[in-house]
């Protein structure tokens, strides 16, 4: 069971890992002008909920095997997910909005934050694979 758990854990971490390079991808496309900020948010914003369900089912997984450091570890990054897209203003096209992404350094800001998931969910993808390895033995 507890093997699943993190194989299952492993998988949606990869997904996750490759969603943040396609953010960082895209993100750095829009910075050296090869789209357009409107084509830029449009591929991004449609990624931004998935993203939310893939970190919101480890978070849950987590918790409910009973791993509570790893879930303490993943808490914060969902919430700030959560969080993120409830704080969209009205009117906007989602997260990532073509009107305002180039304003008060906000594609700087996406691109940090972006790097910073990336190396989360490669931390989180050791972790789960050490985990899982961990798991396979004992049992």
């Amino acid at each position: 069971m507890e093997a699943a758990v993190f194989i299952l854990s492993l998988v949606d971490c990869c997904a996750l890992i490759f969603l943040a390079v396609y953010f960082v991808i895209t993100l750095s496309d829009l910075e050296c002008d090869y789209i357009n900020a409107r084509a830029c948010c449009s591929k991004l914003n449609r990624w931004v909920v998935p993203e939310l369900v893939g970190q919101a089912l480890a978070t849950v997984l987590m918790l409910v095997s009973l791993h509570w450091f790893v879930f303490l570890l993943n808490l914060p990054v969902a919430t700030w997910n959560m969080y993120r897209v409830w704080k969209v203003p009205m009117g906007n096209m989602g997260v990532f909005d073509p009107t305002e992404i180039h304003n008060r350094g906000q594609l700087k800001s996406h691109m940090k934050e972006s790097m910073i998931k990336l190396g989360f969910h490669l931390l989180c993808f050791f972790i789960y694979l050490y985990s899982m390895i961990l798991a396979l033995i004992n049992d």
